[in-house]
């Protein structure tokens, strides 16, 4: 008994499927997916010295999703910042951040931080002036 008929038909169909991407090359180049987060992560480990974090390098390296990436940046900015300081290693990982934008379920985004400057500066800000100049939000007693 055979569990694998293969018959014209269905041989032809998988040469028609298989040939032709359903996505034109425009779009296929322009989408980012695991690897090159997972790469651009590794790229920004070479900097740092190895010895000291191969933990981090490790759980990059065999990381299983986007979302477990995603929670990884938080051992990638110390392992940055211990290096470099915390300024560069902040810069760094906004890049690195903007890459994760259509891979992640809505809950993992991150938040305008009111420590940022462009947060305070935002409209939307509480600590926003009506003239949209920022507000230190202290007032003297007098």
């Amino acid at each position: 008994m055979r569990f694998f008929k293969p018959n014209l038909r269905s041989s032809i169909h998988a040469i028609l499927s298989l040939g032709h991407p359903s996505v034109p090359p425009e779009t296929m180049e322009m989408e980012i997916d695991i690897e090159d987060i997972r790469r651009a992560m590794l790229d920004l480990m070479t900097d740092v010295e190895d010895a000291r974090f191969p933990q981090v390098l490790r759980r990059i390296r065999y990381a299983p999703d986007v979302p477990g990436l995603w929670f990884l940046r938080g051992d990638l900015m110390a392992a940055l910042a211990s290096s470099h300081g915390e300024a560069v290693a902040r810069e760094k990982l906004e890049t690195l951040s903007e890459m994760f934008e259509d891979l992640l379920p809505d809950g993992l985004r991150s938040r305008p931080s009111p420590l940022s400057s462009s947060f305070r500066n935002s409209e939307g800000s509480p600590l926003a002036r009506a003239d949209g100049t920022p507000d230190s939000g202290f007032k003297p007693s007098s």
